[in-house]
């Protein structure tokens, strides 16, 4: 490893490829909760952290697995659940007093009409305000598993849409 004046080792996280602190550091200076949205093959993970001296603390979290709960017994890993667990999300943020947040996707692609997106469309309808483009949202059909109906034996779109009403009731309204 090379030594003296000249040279800089960058930070841990960035050399290891799991932080952008460019990205990071402009949603730190908006001051607001960040909607963290972070996936993988088989779950989707959403959290509303806000960071503090000591590391980000969380504030509220859904993930795609506690769906069961709801009665949603389709797979965890697709486009349904991800709206499903924003709108537990959102939901959960409001019931706790929490109105706007700022999306982070971390290093994930932004592709149009993603899961990301899913995510972020289900905590928009809950009620928070997120500040987004709506032509990044996945179509409704897309949404609510009426493609997947396609493929699959089982009714997903009459499964989201219990689990739906089932969230919305539970928060309250």
């Amino acid at each position: 490893m090379a030594t003296g004046a000249r040279y800089k080792v960058h930070m841990r996280r960035a050399r290891a490829g799991k932080t952008d602190y460019r990205a990071r550091k402009q949603l730190l200076i908006s001051r607001k909760p960040r909607l963290v949205v972070r996936k993988s093959s088989k779950n989707m993970s959403v959290q509303l952290v806000v960071p503090t001296n000591e590391g980000d603390n969380t504030l509220v979290s859904a993930n795609t697995t506690e769906l069961k709960k709801f009665g949603y017994s389709g797979a965890t890993g697709n486009l349904p659940s991800a709206y499903l667990a924003g709108l537990l999300l959102g939901y959960r943020a409001k019931k706790e007093g929490h109105a706007e947040a700022i999306l982070d996707i971390g290093l994930n692609h932004a592709t149009k009409g993603g899961r990301i997106f899913a995510a972020l469309k289900g905590a928009v309808d809950s009620g928070l305000e997120i500040p987004h483009n709506p032509e990044i949202f996945p179509a409704e059909d897309r949404i609510n598993g009426k493609t997947i109906d396609k493929y699959r034996k089982s009714d997903i779109s009459a499964q989201f849409e219990s689990a739906r009403k089932k969230i919305q009731a539970n928060s309250g309204e």
